[in-house]
């Protein structure tokens, strides 16, 4: 498994019913990728924030950029402002990949007592999917996102995800033997409007943040199950495997 990346906090995380977190999920605009210097293990992205992003932004605040936190080094006049990547981070994202005009989701830190419109998050990219399907209903558009074992077992209809920084419900889900699976998402046109899924493309990758509660259950059950069945686990695993079960949701509670 990846570990989770994070570029700051330059402060510390907040705290709502017991969980950390510093980002709401819901994006606040699309920054431009405006110049790119790169150096032996880092990367000084510069971007061009979106009109009024920048008020009162300090040197050390943090900003979600398609849900990964990274720190403000320098601020220019025009709205634009200065963000170090180091080569972890590179490594195991999509920012390693930007382009001069490429499109980020941005989201600033919460500040106390601000209204969580989506769910918590901590600005951690937990995986990378892709893209696998597009489809366009009248008014809305459905995104279907191809994902690796293991980050599969925290996926659930209903659920809370976090692509590229924007707080999503899971609309249908299904894993596979092997542990990889798919999501959908269904985004409405003021979601597209404000982020950058209206310009995604089969085959894209984005980042993943997992719901942190879930991820919490899911792998509580899952130790439950290795303390009471111990060695016997890894077959009872790949029993249900080969009939297209998952011990963990057959653990969990009915919703």
């Amino acid at each position: 498994a990846r570990p989770p990346t994070h570029e700051g906090p330059a402060e510390g995380p907040r705290f709502v019913s017991g969980v950390a977190f510093v980002f709401t999920g819901i994006v606040q605009g699309v920054a431009q990728v405006e110049s790119i210097e790169a150096r032996e293990g880092l990367h000084t992205l510069r971007l061009k924030l979106p009109e009024g992003f920048d008020t009162d932004l300090a040197i050390g605040a943090s900003v979600a950029c398609d849900g990964c936190c990274l720190t403000v080094t320098e601020r220019h006049a025009g709205g634009h402002a200065d963000f170090d990547v180091m080569a972890q981070t590179l490594k195991l994202t999509t920012l390693g990949g930007l382009q001069v005009g490429s499109g980020l989701n941005v989201e600033r830190a919460a500040k106390d007592g601000a209204e969580i419109g989506g769910h918590p998050l901590s600005g951690h990219v937990d995986a990378t999917a892709r893209i696998a399907e597009i489809r366009r209903p009248e008014n809305n558009v459905v995104l279907r996102f191809a994902v690796d074992a293991p980050w599969m077992r925290y996926v659930f209809p209903k659920g809370y995800i976090g692509v590229n920084g924007c707080s999503l419900t899971v609309a249908e889900s299904q894993r596979e033997r092997d542990g990889s699976g798919w999501f959908e998402v269904w985004l409405i046109p003021e979601t597209l409007r404000m982020t950058t899924f209206a310009e995604k493309q089969v085959g894209d990758a984005v980042h993943l943040e997992i719901d942190r509660s879930t991820q919490v259950v899911v792998d509580t059950v899952r130790d439950a199950l290795d303390e009471k069945l111990g060695p016997l686990l890894p077959l009872l695993e790949e029993l249900a495997r080969e009939r297209g079960l998952d011990l963990t949701q057959l653990a969990l509670p009915k919703s």
